[in-house]
């Protein structure tokens, strides 16, 4: 999860966005899977406050964000860097826009990942979560998505959320730049995930339950 708080040095706020935190966790936890929430600096996790609005709070959100214990922990997040690969078989890159600006060039997540999957696990995102794909390599040095199918928050998403003049980067572009076969839902703000074998994405903060189902079924061993 991401530790960003706002666009870059602007006062715009943003952060994790909730939701796609907890609908996979919820998934997870419930088909009898252990979950670890940790960010790229460690610390505090900032909520992105349009996840908190009526639209997106549904029954599953609302239970966890009375779960004082549970809110507790995105206010001291262990570091990426604390962690050992070897104890996980997946990692889940959640979105929010705060993760365009620590989550591509963070060398601990890409240490991470890099190491889970080259140990037959699963590299797995939702929405902007897909910025730490940008920059992961495979053992070969080549980029993790060239020649894979994957997606992430399109373009028109951005321009439909208004929020494509405050971003570093086009996600699309950029997944595209490195040799990804980018594909996308045909009508935006709908569920969309694809498995490209044990790469696994969503395209944005609806698609995570979606991408959830995905990657508990790989964890199955369920093709």
């Amino acid at each position: 999860m991401t530790n960003q708080a706002t666009y870059g040095a602007s006062k715009h706020q943003t952060g994790l966005w909730l939701g796609e935190l907890v609908h996979f966790y919820d998934k997870a936890v419930k088909a009898g899977h252990t979950v670890d929430v940790v960010s790229p600096a460690g610390g505090e996790v900032p909520l992105d406050p349009r996840s908190l609005g009526r639209l997106f709070v549904d029954r599953t959100v609302r239970g966890y964000l009375d779960d004082q214990a549970f809110m507790d922990t995105l206010k001291a997040t262990p570091s990426v860097a604390d962690t050992d690969p070897d104890d996980y078989s997946t990692i889940f890159f959640t979105g929010g826009h705060g993760t365009m600006w620590d989550f591509p060039d963070s060398v601990d997540l890409q240490r991470t990942a890099q190491a889970i999957y080259a140990d037959g696990g699963i590299v797995s995102s939702v929405c902007h979560g897909a910025c730490a794909l940008i920059n992961l390599r495979d053992t070969d040095g080549n980029p993790l998505v060239r020649n894979r199918t994957v997606t992430g928050f399109a373009t028109v998403e951005e321009r439909l959320a208004g929020v494509k003049s405050r971003v570093p980067f086009l996600l699309e572009d950029e997944l595209r730049a490195k040799g990804a076969k980018y594909v996308r839902s045909t009508i935006p703000m709908t569920p969309h995930a694809v498995r490209d074998g044990r790469l696994i994405t969503g395209q944005n903060p609806v698609s995570t339950k979606a991408v959830s189902d995905l990657i508990l079924a790989a964890l199955a061993g369920i093709e």
